[in-house]
């Protein structure tokens, strides 16, 4: 991870290495700024163009966790020398239209030959200086909501190994497959100040870099949780991935006595709060009065959202049931 200069950074510079979060975002006027964030991973699932897809659309995440709208991407890859050319514009075909659903274009890029196929983005987007979602943005009182269920990395983890059914496998895929887009426009309109996306921190993770980063606490009810259908049963069978572990561990080691899990809420349940996400939702709160307006915001744009907790004053993390 890189880690501050200790030279002052630039005024215009109003989000990057000195506090972390989901994307840089840099002024170039009083009413815009560009977001800029790049991600890219190894395939989460055989076909090339969902590979290709889902990576593309988790890249474009970080934009909008920062509140921001995609202008466009740069490509960057790497491919075995021996790989099919009809696979790897498979997956270029995928990335390419889901940039192009989100309102962007792919303008360039950059590929490699590596032994491990590896896709992803470079993403340029948007933002309204005043606007700019960031981690740091809880404040007591709000209440907390979650765009997307969980359960992503269990399924993957379980189709991997030949453990989850096509149907399963296939709804976790459409939430991958699904923008961030409302959830970002929606936020902004509720005037949310906090937000972060789910992704290989896992929920716990990503909760604790907003609670590290506000200094205030979060409370999250286990039952009001969405989770993917199927991903229960298979986290009751054991289908956690390697990161699982190293995220409770992180969890743990930042927290302690201030991570706080109700005993009645069931192991597996716990372990899948820790367990990666890929393209996961938006986590962010918004003042009480707009809790309301989030809910039948995300309805008319014909969308699931979920409130799932509050944030309180004190920087803990509670899980209750």
């Amino acid at each position: 991870m890189l880690k501050p200069s200790g030279s002052p950074p630039p005024r215009d510079l109003l989000v990057g290495l000195g506090a972390a979060d989901d994307a840089a975002v840099y002024r170039i006027g009083a009413d815009v700024a560009i977001v800029e964030t790049v991600d890219f991973f190894p395939p989460v699932v055989d076909d090339p163009w969902t590979w290709g897809a889902v990576a593309a659309v988790n890249a474009m995440s970080d934009v909008y966790a920062m509140g921001g709208e995609v202008m466009f991407a740069l490509a960057i890859a790497g491919f075995p020398r021996e790989m099919s050319k009809t696979i790897i514009a498979g997956v270029f075909r995928g990335g390419r239209d889901k940039v192009a659903e989100a309102g962007g274009v792919i303008a360039g890029g950059h590929t490699v030959v590596d032994a491990e196929p590896k896709y992803g983005l470079c993403v340029t987007g948007r933002v309204h200086p005043d606007r700019i979602l960031i981690k740091g943005g809880l404040r007591a009182g709000d209440r907390l909501f979650l765009s997307k269920a969980l359960g992503t990395g269990v399924i993957t983890t379980a189709a991997k190994n030949g453990k989850a059914s096509d149907d399963v496998l296939a709804g976790a895929i459409a939430s991958m497959l699904r923008l961030n887009r409302v959830a970002a426009e929606v936020a902004r309109d509720a005037g949310a100040r906090g937000a972060t996306d789910i992704t290989g921190f896992g929920l716990l993770g990503h909760a604790g870099e907003m609670v590290k980063a506000s200094r205030a606490g979060l409370a999250i009810a286990a039952s009001r949780l969405p989770l993917l259908p199927g991903a229960r049963e298979l986290a009751e069978a054991g289908s956690f991935s390697g990161g699982m572990k190293r995220n409770r561990r992180y969890v743990d080691s930042v927290f302690g006595a201030a991570l706080q899990i109700d005993r009645g809420i069931p192991d597996d349940l716990v372990s899948m709060l820790t367990e990666a996400e890929t393209s996961g939702g938006l986590l962010f709160s918004v003042a009480p009065g707009q809790a309301d307006s989030v809910i039948d915001a995300f309805g008319r744009r014909g969308e699931e959202c979920w409130e799932i907790g509050s944030v309180l004053a004190e920087p803990v993390i509670r899980v209750t049931t």
